[in-house]
C-alpha cells in the first residue's frame, strides 16, 4: 500500500526518536504492535513540551486532559531489536475540542507505521472542552497546512 502523501515527513513536524528495546519486542524479534502506540504517545507528548505545553500545569489549574478519542493504525513493515526509529507528529487540525494527528514511525528505510489519530481536549469530569487559545497557538508550531477536512 502507498503511502499517502498526507504521511510524508514536513519541517512542520515534530520528530521523536526511538530505540527499540528488547521489552519492546515479542517473540518473533519485532516490535508488538500496541507498542507503537506508546511511541506515538511518547512523541505526542514531547511535541508539547517542545511547544511549551505543560500538561500538569494544565491539569493542576484548570483540570485539562489530552485523551485520545480514535486512532488508525497502519503497520507497513516490522521494525527490530536495536533498530533507531523517528516517530514524525504533525497536527493536520485543530477544531473546537479536538485535533487531528499524523504520526510516521519510521526507520531509515522509511516509514514503518502510520497513525492516525484524534485528540479531544476534556475536563476533569471527561466532558470536551475547547481548547486554551494559549495551547491552540502553541500547537500551530506543528500544523500542516492545506491537508484538507479535519
Amino acid at each position: 500500500m502507498p503511502v499517502s502523501r498526507q504521511h510524508l515527513p514536513c519541517s512542520s513536524s515534530h520528530v521523536f526518536p526511538v530505540r527499540v528495546y528488547y521489552e519492546d519486542t515479542d517473540a518473533a524479534g519485532i516490535v508488538y504492535h500496541a507498542n507503537y502506540f506508546r511511541f506515538a504517545e511518547r512523541a505526542r507528548t514531547e511535541m508539547l513540551r517542545s511547544a511549551k505545553i505543560d500538561q500538569s500545569a494544565l491539569f493542576g489549574a484548570l483540570g485539562l486532559r489530552f485523551v485520545v478519542r480514535s486512532c488508525k493504525v497502519e503497520y507497513l513493515k516490522p521494525a527490530r531489536l536495536d533498530d533507531e526509529l523517528e516517530v514524525h507528529t504533525k497536527i493536520v487540525c485543530i477544531r473546537g475540542v479536538s485535533l487531528s494527528a499524523n504520526q510516521i514511525v519510521q526507520s531509515e528505510h522509511g516509514p514503518i507505521t502510520l497513525l492516525d489519530s484524534r485528540i479531544a481536549c476534556v475536563s476533569e469530569f471527561g466532558r470536551p472542552v475547547p481548547w486554551p487559545v494559549e495551547v491552540r497557538s502553541a500547537l500551530t508550531t506543528y500544523l500542516q497546512v492545506n491537508q484538507g477536512s479535519c
